[in-house]
């Protein structure tokens, strides 16, 4: 029996108050989803700005009616200190999730990406310390290793930033370290490795490859890879960061508090061998599909080439035993996908 098992059944018979940033985002809505079908009480904290209501109502239709009933709705945006500590009143976990995503973003607004990422992520750390929250787990970013050519990744070795988001998710985890040392706030960083699966948006330009590429390929429309395709990442199915969230959030071992930790699953996979899992799991389901080339553009700026983590540290002190790798992370987001995407 894994460890996270072990908790599932613990939480069931333990209610706790949970505060999750960014609730109707993609990662928020799924940790969402989870803590109330195991009976949790939990606050969520929203702008909508990358979020949406859609999100929302279709854990509403996953979750009974008394689930559903210990949801609570803050609307309002993380840069409001008083809305951040407005949420944290009573709660006894907080995952912090909100946050402006997407590295070209950052290049184009970097003072936007600033506001969000590192004034609103310092209020919710201020007003989680001032509320007494136990825990405070947070998400950080796999782009904090930069340029640090070494493979796979180990959380002690970073270089420096390729780009404004990555400069404030690693500002993140200053904070929060400085805030453990001078005030005893108990924290965890997550370092997310590209996670995907149901309820990721595959619209605008800054939207995750795999619900982009799934998105044009099933409405025939063209299939862009940044580069010869050989760039690759280290894929993560967004069961594996719920698990990991709250495995962190309930640790009850003091060496594994106020450190930052690699989610993802150890693998690196090619966006070309993406690509082709993408398009035979689509036709295996959609008969009007027939297999198609993408087109090859310039590499990115502010990428990294490859990424792959090193997860010992996370199985080590959290116990986090990653159940689902690239295929069948696709195999089991794949229905959703058609479902949403389809018709989209």
């Amino acid at each position: 029996m894994t460890a996270f098992v072990t908790l599932e059944e613990k939480l069931r018979t333990t209610r706790r108050t949970w505060l999750v940033t960014g609730v109707a985002g993609f990662i928020g809505s799924n940790l969402l989803e989870t803590l109330l079908s195991l009976d949790q009480d939990v606050v969520g904290l929203d702008n909508f700005s990358t979020g949406h209501q859609r999100n929302l109502d279709e854990v509403q239709g996953l979750v009974t009616e008394d689930q559903w009933d210990r949801f609570h709705l803050v609307t309002g945006d993380i840069t409001d200190e008083t809305i951040c500590m407005q949420a944290c009143q009573g709660v006894d976990y907080v995952l912090h999730q909100a946050a402006l995503g997407s590295v070209p973003r950052s290049i184009e607004d970097p003072i936007k990406t600033h506001a969000s990422n590192n004034t609103g992520f310092l209020n919710m750390l201020v007003a989680a310390r001032d509320a007494g929250v136990k825990k405070f787990v947070y998400a950080a970013s796999s782009s904090t290793y930069g340029d640090h050519p070494a493979l796979p990744k180990v959380e002690d070795n970073i270089g420096n930033p390729l780009s404004p988001y990555a400069v404030t998710k690693y500002v993140n985890e200053l904070y929060a370290d400085v805030f453990g040392k001078v005030y005893g706030f108990k924290s965890i960083g997550l370092r997310y490795f590209n996670i995907f699966g149901p309820r990721q948006d595959p619209d605008g330009a800054y939207a995750a490859v795999i619900p982009k590429w799934i998105a044009g390929v099933l409405q025939h429309e063209p299939v862009y890879i940044n580069g010869d395709g050989e760039t690759s990442r280290d894929f993560c199915y967004v069961k594996n960061a719920v698990q990991a969230n709250l495995l962190a959030a309930s640790t009850e071992d003091e060496a594994a508090v106020n450190q930052v930790y690699n989610v993802a699953v150890g693998d690196r996979t090619t966006l070309n061998h993406l690509y082709d899992a993408i398009q035979k799991s689509l036709i295996s389901r959609v008969d009007t599909l027939e297999p198609s080339e993408p087109l090859y553009r310039d590499f990115r700026s502010g990428d990294v080439r490859h990424s792959q983590a090193d997860i010992s540290k996370a199985s080590r002190l959290l116990h986090y035993r990653p159940t689902h790798r690239i295929n069948e992370g696709l195999e089991a987001a794949m229905d959703w996908y058609v479902r949403f995407l389809g018709s989209h």
